[in-house]
């Protein structure tokens, strides 16, 4: 492979990833305050057609991102509310809603089916994007991809560096005492989700309107939803480690592309589904990373420690388990 041809394929690497991160960001937040969103695949599905329609509909690129934004924390809202105060099944009603949005998406988008539209226009950096290399792959793209890189550090800054993040993490890890020390575990909670989703829902809106344009039946985006909920996983709940995993996968699926192109005899199905299983693959090592028998087999080996602890992570204790006042 050429320079040029590496330079492109890391510079894509880098777009395709910003949707998975907006995604994976935003429920590692939401789950870090013990609740699970399901509702990820169909809320990016409806959220993308909304800022298409929206931005199609006003020809403002601004108004279509905060439409799918708005759809996004709705969504998570509601899985909240009914989680949180009518004591419902989250798991269940996040299942639920992404099913209903998906097809809800595909029946109020039908009449914009591969319309032309609006779409955000290239930004590159000035300066930036002249240097050799690094310029193409960081500094030539969408602005959503500029934001999807600051989020990872801001995201990974807010949990772990300030007061509410904090809260946030005491929350998801024992409400119970984080109520006797002043907090209310249902509003943090509530904000979580309605953060999370709000980033869920930018998702969307990059894929409609800067990494595959238009709106149409299919659209592209189906399954991110899930695999987002896998790298939460994969990043052990952790922003920066859940964002590497976005960049793996998106890795995987444009490498995919050129594999294609190397080997015509290979049915082009089995390049566009390698990905799914791979991530499965990465999940199961890093469930057996965490077993007592690989702590066994790393002791006394620093290399292998190092190892176990990238690998390692440890959900929320409360995760999934929603708060309720005694």
């Amino acid at each position: 492979m050429t320079e040029l041809n590496l330079t492109i394929l890391l510079a894509s690497v880098v777009a395709g990833a910003a949707p998975i991160i907006f995604a994976t960001i935003g429920e590692t937040i939401t789950e870090k305050a013990g609740l699970i969103n399901l509702s990820l695949d169909g809320t990016i599905m409806l959220s993308a057609m909304v800022a298409f329609v929206t931005a199609y509909s006003t020809d403002s690129i601004v108004l279509g991102f905060a439409a799918a934004a708005g759809v996004g924390a709705l969504l998570a809202a509601t899985v909240a509310v009914f989680s949180i105060y009518l004591n419902q099944n989250q798991v269940a009603v996040g299942f639920v809603l992404t099913l209903m949005a998906r097809d809800l998406a595909y029946f109020l988008g039908n009449p914009y089916s591969r319309l032309a539209g609006p779409q955000a226009a290239p930004l590159p950096v000035p300066l930036l994007s002249k240097l050799p290399i690094v310029g193409p792959i960081l500094f030539n793209h969408y602005w959503p991809v500029y934001l999807s890189l600051i989020l990872i550090i801001v995201a990974w800054w807010y949990i772990y560096g300030t007061p509410e993040g904090l809260k946030l993490r005491s929350v998801g890890e024992n409400p119970q005492a984080a109520f006797a020390r002043g907090i209310d575990p249902r509003k943090m909670q509530l904000f979580s989700a309605l953060l999370g989703g709000l980033f869920v829902g930018l998702a969307g809106a990059t894929f409609a309107l800067a990494i595959k344009p238009g709106w149409g039946r299919p659209q592209g985006a189906e399954g991110t939803g899930w695999i987002a909920l896998a790298l939460v996983i994969f990043g052990g709940w952790n922003p920066i480690k859940a964002a590497m995993g976005a960049y793996l996968f998106a890795f995987l699926q444009v490498i995919g592309i050129y594999l294609q192109g190397w080997f015509p005899s290979v049915p082009a199905q089995v390049f566009q589904v390698a990905p799914f299983p791979l991530m499965i693959f990465t999940l199961m090592i890093m469930f057996f990373a965490q077993r007592e028998t690989a702590q066994i087999w790393a002791q006394n080996t620093p290399w292998k420690q190092s190892l176990l602890k990238l690998l390692a992570g440890n959900a929320p204790a409360c995760l999934g388990k929603p708060y309720r006042p005694e």
